[in-house]
């Protein structure tokens, strides 16, 4: 240690190069990394999305499902596989261990997929990985005046093939307007009296469409390639396919369909501020960066809005990047502010500009050296490593404080100036490297936590780790240089070399007025008092634990962004139309409230976070997006509570508030409920969803298996069926392409192509009675009618058919709204235990509780980790096994100021809290190690124990109240923020400066006490 501090006192030049080095490295580091909102959250989770058109929710599970679950649920690692079956979709979802290497999961998914045979008509699935990177990071509605043909017709093929092209963006997609479909609508019964089938129709359609090379044609001096022109120019072409020829005439399709243009079947509406509009959501590139990709995003279509036609407006309804820039210029403001506040502690407690410039210097400087090492490390610029900076923003300064106030004695003590700064660099060293390691310990444990709070924290950690351990380099090697700069001028009052040591008590006793003298009672009482002193801590610590127990928890703050959603949903069966028509009444009630600045709806579909596949399709289901002038939270709460007052007179509607999500795909409470009967299953968990009903706190309760879906069943008669000498398949394929049509061929347009599909006219599909006197190709080609060989009526299935575990299960799902989670699933067992399950049926929690279990637990491991590497450390650094014991009594005096600070600010537990608290176990021990270590070197020099302990603590009184106000100081500007992402900052500055603030206090107190109670002995250095 000597010889580096001494290389570093006369190497000044070097030093100062090395510095200037770090400077620009760092600065280069920092202009490269990339700003995003929050660290790379990679979620062990896959989706095994499948779309079988048009099919029942119990067909589709039987048919899709079921298989693809089998096929996929033996993988290793796997955790949980859960599922959906709903109307003409599956979607099987696979959850894995934390540390699992998703790129090869996903191959092996798909390896086994491939081996499935599903049903014709079933399309191939598609593996999805849930990623909130994958949500988009711009949505944008494109209204004009035109129809919504034309209007839909330039966002898809203008405006989204120029996103596309942007650097950064990887897709753009297109939801609501109209999309152009060519009809071909048939006349049934004119059909069957030419004894036409409708294959024959779609075989002539489908080959009249055709474009093929024939080969080429070689003559002497020449070569022709040789070519089938037959694509269709025209709808009057389309209409003069013939069918069939008869000797007196052609029957062409004109004569037994009209062919006319049209539009898709409108499964999806959209609309801004209540003007109906075509969305385009824009995707970033999986490695882009969020922010440049979306200011390339703003650019174009700024340029866009100066070229569009007359009437038409295109509005950018939501912008992640201006969110994750301003959470991230929040962070900055804090840090920034920190550390001014650091300084200014600096220099009311130095009193002298020189020395607290030297120590100032290390704040930038470690900082700059951080930006570099991220940038090694690609850690982007988001709020939790940026948080982590802000953390330690002002324990940056604490080694440089030690370091300089030991040279500072020294001087007065009448050393030379570079005699002062290698000794009192050296005397100290120890305990300011050991003091910086049980900081840097705990972020190791870190890396055991499972769950969402360890993809979270790691970037915080390691911000952390860096920084502290550039401040330590900075602290014994910059530090000493610096002061030992103007070796002929001194540093404070210069006491004769002769004066006795004993007089550094007095002296430091002066040192801080009438607070020294006051601790100087304080501390000779207690050690007088010791065991009532111990006693005393001893029921702080028993108190904060009872009032442990009387704080909420929850997995992690809700994110308040000024934005929030209703999810609709309307009874099964409800069209599109119905459905539209209570957002409309929605939107009323938004557009109404003065603080609602903007608002826009879906219609026919509700987004789900992770993807632009993953969302929810049905004519029942709306969203209703509602953007607030203010981000605050009495705001939002005012507007949400009237506006579902509101919606309290509209019939049949079930809403559930939602918020932009980004840790986790589950709603807070979840009471999953077993059981193979459908029935018996609906039937519980209607009983279990009313009594969920009156748990206080919870809102939105809703069971999966609230509502059948109506349903047309179509039952054969076996036995006419065969006696007919009929194909069952063959007839329901035929139905099928009766009401849902087929479509053979595209018709060809400059840039696009068209589908041409032929169904049945409209009104041969529109009642019961429609579906019973639909045609089928009966012997010989015969037309029969349906009523013929089938039973047609109305009936009821399932929604929704949810399965866990390769177990079908209902699932009752709730918000929560003004209560902590974990007092909401006490109340949640409680109702359980008030309504016990059938023969048959059981029920198991989930939600975020589980993965709150989860998280907590891993978070109490490394909580017992991190004590056990600090008190390793810290044995090493003292050579005794006691010493360290009595340092970790400053953990249990931490936990009392943690739970002090919690109930003062109203903070719920989560993982932030757990993690500060972990962060915690490092940096309270530090002021001990230092208070300990010198203790026992002023006894090895001589000093009775008593007056070491009295001594030490005035000697080290200054140095530990300057770390301490310099490191809270610096967390305040953090822990009292309420800009963007405050939500995730806050509880952990709270909970690091309230337990630092308490520990602080009794360590100075409480330590002395310990150790004089501990039995030790330690050998006095040879006066020689």
């Amino acid at each position: 240690m000597r010889g580096f501090v001494d290389l570093a006192v006369r190497r000044r030049v070097s030093v100062i190069m090395v510095a200037l080095a770090v400077s620009a490295f760092g600065y280069v580091g920092y202009q490269r990394l990339s700003i995003e909102l929050f660290p790379d959250i990679s979620y062990p989770a896959l989706t095994v999305q499948t779309d079988f058109p048009d099919t029942a929710p119990q067909e589709v599970e039987s048919l899709v499902t079921r298989p693809v679950e089998e096929a996929v649920g033996v993988l290793r690692g796997l955790q949980t596989i859960r599922s959906v079956s709903r109307s003409g979709v599956s979607e099987v979802t696979l959850e894995f261990d934390w540390d699992a290497d998703m790129d090869l999961l996903s191959m092996e998914v798909r390896e086994k997929l491939d081996r499935i045979i599903l049903p014709d008509g079933c399309d191939d699935p598609i593996v999805l990985r849930f990623d909130p990177a994958l949500d988009p990071i711009a949505r944008l509605a494109l209204a004009g005046d035109d129809e919504l043909g034309d209007v839909r017709y330039l966002a898809e093929h203008k405006i989204k093939i120029d996103l596309e092209t942007l650097r950064g963006i990887a897709a753009a997609q297109i939801r609501g307007g109209l999309e152009e479909e060519i009809h071909i609508d048939i006349d049934q019964e004119r059909l069957a009296a030419l004894g036409i089938p409708l294959d024959r129709v779609r075989a002539v359609v489908g080959i009249s469409n055709i474009n093929l090379p024939g080969g080429s044609l070689r003559s002497t001096d020449s070569q022709y390639l040789i070519r089938t022109i037959n694509e269709f120019d025209s709808l009057e072409e389309i209409g003069n396919l013939i069918l069939r020829q008869e000797e007196s005439a052609a029957i062409r399709l004109s004569d037994v369909a009209t062919v006319q243009w049209g539009a898709k079947e409108r499964e999806e509406i959209t609309r801004v501020n209540g003007r109906e509009s075509v969305e385009i959501s824009v995707y970033k590139e999986g490695d882009a960066n969020t922010v440049r990709a979306a200011r390339a995003l703003r650019q174009a279509v700024t340029t866009w809005q100066e070229k569009l036609p007359p009437g038409y407006e295109l509005t950018v309804l939501f912008d992640q990047s201006r969110f994750i820039e301003q959470a991230v210029k929040e962070v900055r403001n804090a840090a920034v502010i920190g550390g001014g506040l650091a300084i200014l502690v600096l220099l009311v407690f130095l009193r002298d500009l020189r020395s607290t410039i030297i120590i100032a210097t290390s704040i930038p400087l470690s900082v700059i050296a951080t930006f570099m090492l991220m940038y090694r490390m690609d850690i982007s610029l988001n709020i939790m490593s940026l948080g982590g900076l802000t953390l330690g923003i002002g324990m940056l300064v604490d080694n440089s404080i030690v370091v300089l106030e030991s040279i500072f004695r020294r001087r007065r003590e009448g050393e030379p100036l570079v005699s002062a700064a290698v000794e009192g660099t050296t005397e100290v060293g120890p305990a300011v490297i050991a003091s910086t390691l049980t900081t840097v310990a705990v972020f190791l444990p870190i890396v055991f936590v499972e769950g969402i709070a360890g993809q979270l924290f790691a970037d915080q950690a390691l911000t952390v780790t860096f920084s502290l351990l550039a401040s330590l380099v900075v602290a014994i090697s910059l530090i000493p240089m610096l002061s030992a700069l103007g070796a002929k001028q001194r540093l404070g009052v210069h006491v004769a070399s002769g004066e006795a040591r004993p007089q550094i008590v007095s002296q430091a006793a002066q040192t801080l007025g009438s607070f020294s003298r006051g601790y100087d009672r304080l501390l000779r009482g207690a050690l007088h008092r010791r065991a009532f002193t111990l006693a005393v801590a001893f029921g702080l610590f028993v108190a904060s634990i009872a009032g442990l127990r009387t704080l909420g928890t929850e997995l992690i703050p809700q994110l308040t962004e000024g934005e929030f959603f209703f999810e609709v949903s309307l009874p099964e069966g409800a069209s599109l139309a119905a459905t539209n028509d209570v957002i409309v009444r929605m939107e009323d009630a938004a557009t109404e409230s003065p603080d609602v600045e903007l608002h826009y709806s879906t219609v026919g579909s509700r987004m789900v976070s992770g993807g632009m596949s993953l969302n929810t399709k049905a004519e029942n289901l709306g969203q209703l997006n509602v953007v607030l002038t203010s981000s605050d939270d009495a705001v939002e709460e005012r507007v949400v509570g009237s506006m579902r007052e509101r919606f309290a007179d509209i019939p049949d509607l079930d809403i559930k508030l939602g918020h932009p999500a980004y840790f986790s795909l589950k709603t807070p409470v979840e009471v999953v409920i077993f059981g193979e009967d459908l029935q018996e299953l609906r039937d519980y968990s209607l009983i279990l969803a009313q009594a969920l009903e009156n748990v206080n706190g919870l809102v939105d309760v809703r069971s999966s298996l609230e509502a059948g879906n109506p349903e047309v069943q179509v039952v054969f008669d076996r036995t006419r069926v065969a006696s007919m000498g009929l194909d069952m398949a063959q007839l329901s394929a035929t139905l099928r392409n009766r009401v849902m049509g087929v479509v053979p061929t595209r018709f060809k347009e400059t840039d696009r192509q068209i589908d041409i599909r032929i169904r049945n006219r409209e009104a041969d599909r529109q009642s019961l009675e429609d579906v019973r006197r639909l045609m089928l190709s009966g012997p010989d080609g015969s037309p029969i009618r349906l009523l013929s060989v089938a039973d047609v009526s109305f009936a009821r299935g399932p929604a929704e058919i949810h399965r866990q575990q390769q177990q079908r299960a209902a699932i009752i799902s709730a918000n929560l709204q003004g209560g902590s989670l974990g007092g909401a699933m006490t109340q949640v067992e409680s109702a359980l235990g008030q309504n016990p399950t059938p023969a048959g049926i059981s029920t198991e929690l989930g939600g975020q509780n589980k993965e709150m279990k989860v998280s907590f637990a891993s978070l109490r491991f490394a909580l017992g980790l991190a004590v056990f590497l600090v008190y390793l450390v810290m044995a090493a650094t003292f050579e005794s096994f006691l010493h360290p014991l009595v340092v970790l009594f400053t953990i249990p005096l931490a936990l009392v100021g943690v739970v002090a600070a919690l109930m003062v600010t109203g903070t719920t537990i989560s993982v932030i809290v757990l993690i500060g608290t972990i962060m915690l176990v490092g940096i309270v021990v530090n002021n001990a190690i230092v208070l300990i270590d010198t203790i026992n070197r002023m006894r090895r020099s001589g000093m009775d124990k008593m007056d070491a302990i009295v001594s030490a603590g005035h000697t080290r009184l200054r140095p530990i109240l300057m770390t301490t106000l310099t490191t809270i100081l610096g967390l305040m500007p953090m822990a009292i923020s309420w800009g963007q992402g405050a939500e995730l900052r806050a509880p952990l500055a709270i909970t690091v400066a309230g337990g630092l603030l308490l520990s602080t206090a009794l360590t100075l107190v409480v330590i002395p006490a310990a150790y004089s109670l501990v039995p030790s002995r330690v050998q006095q250095e040879d006066p020689s």
